[in-house]
């Protein structure tokens, strides 16, 4: 008998500076395991897309709405036995009017990280537009991942994702040549138009970030440099050309490896911020650095963390001059996943803690959103051996 796991509503009220804020749990009803989660507030709706799976062979991919208080009965969007299901490389979705794209990873080979990007869309009753179709048209069996999807003015999507189809051929220096970052745009009906290259060498396996200003999409992403330097660079299209890659700050983080810990952008009107995880100076640490309208370059980084930085970002402007951000940190007494505000002007609020965490892989990159001017989180818990969703709701007034 299929087990089916309940996380019923409760409060809990967090104090801070002689202020209480309101945390509220809300209920997540589905069977089997589930995680990578992806959580998208637009157009007046909250949604929400995750991996549900029975067992190692065997994955779903579904979609739900929140609505008068809950989530609603999950649709399936897609199945498959042949998918490539990690905590890090988790399907992104987005919603444009009635029109919701897809993503989930599929294998193409018989190699670990030989996988394509398939997309599904549909309409949000349910009804399909174009079912399982491959984003990257380059037929390289390689890696092809970490995706990130916003809603268009054209009634399409803008996409972004991590491409290996030059990773099959080396270097003079017999070396694999780099992962690169590419760009499209996804039409109503579902043509892949518009392709680039937007970077050449980028770090292998960071979560990449894609926002839309009045001038056109940004996207944010870890660099890298032939001496292994990872900073997160960010490019815009403005007038239809995509301007030259450059650092939203440099940390000069040097590391031999991909940290997988990628960042966060989003945008109110033409202005940007952008939150990070790096150790450049020996210290973990998550930062954030804002755009604002009319600069050329994101200003100086803002220190978030308190303790030891895990990362694993996400932020929302909650209004024209403040933005929430979470990230996770570690201290001598446990793992956290927690919530500050910060202005354009600079100003920190003092943390809010959101839960006592998993450091580890089994939490994945917990996602943030703003609904109906209230703050949604949501990540995944480990219970009775089985991965599974928690949501909350928080009130920012107190914060």
């Amino acid at each position: 008998m299929k087990k089916i796991f309940v996380f019923l509503t409760f409060l809990i009220i967090v104090s801070c500076s002689s202020k209480e804020v309101v945390i509220e749990e809300i209920s997540f009803l589905f069977e089997n395991s589930n995680a990578q989660p992806s959580l998208v507030s637009n157009d007046g709706s909250l949604s929400l897309s995750w991996i549900s799976s029975s067992d190692e062979n065997n994955a779903s991919l579904h979609f739900s709405q929140f609505k008068n208080g809950k989530w609603e009965k999950a649709q399936t969007v897609a199945k498959g036995s042949d998918w490539f299901v990690n905590w890090a490389d988790f399907p992104a979705h987005a919603i444009n009017e009635d029109l919701i794209l897809t993503n989930y990873l599929k294998k193409s080979d018989s190699g670990t990280y030989t996988y394509d990007i398939i997309l599904n869309l549909q309409k949000l009753s349910g009804e399909k537009i174009k079912e399982d179709f491959v984003l990257n048209n380059d037929g390289i069996k390689a890696e092809h991942g970490f995706v990130s999807i916003i809603p268009n003015e054209n009634q399409g999507f803008y996409i972004t994702w991590l491409d290996g189809r030059n990773t099959t051929a080396k270097e003079l220096d017999g070396h694999h040549k780099p992962m690169t970052i590419r760009f499209a745009e996804i039409t109503a009906m579902g043509a892949v138009i518009n392709e680039a290259e937007l970077d050449s060498a980028t770090c292998d396996c960071c979560q990449t970030s894609i926002a839309a200003s009045d001038n056109g999409p940004i996207v944010v992403y870890r660099d890298r440099s032939k001496e292994e330097v990872r900073d997160i660079y960010f490019t815009q299209r403005i007038n239809n050309v995509w301007e030259t890659p450059a650092p939203v700050y440099n940390d000069e983080w040097v590391i031999n490896g991909c940290p997988v810990n990628g960042p966060k952008v989003d945008a109110n009107s033409n202005n940007f911020a952008v939150s990070w995880f790096t150790v450049s100076n020996g210290k973990p640490t998550v930062t954030l650095s804002f755009l604002k309208y009319n600069e050329e370059s994101f200003g100086s980084p803002i220190k978030i963390n308190d303790h030891n930085a895990l990362g694993r970002v996400d932020l929302k402007y909650l209004n024209d001059q403040e933005v929430i951000v979470s990230y996770m940190e570690v201290d001598n007494i446990g793992t956290y996943l927690r919530i500050k505000k910060v202005s354009i002007d600079g100003v920190v609020s003092e943390p809010i803690t959101i839960s006592e965490i998993d450091g580890g892989r089994n939490t994945g990159v917990p996602q943030l959103e703003i609904f109906n001017n209230d703050i949604y989180v949501v990540w995944t818990v480990f219970i009775d051996g089985k991965n599974q969703l928690k949501s909350v709701k928080i009130n920012p007034e107190n914060i």
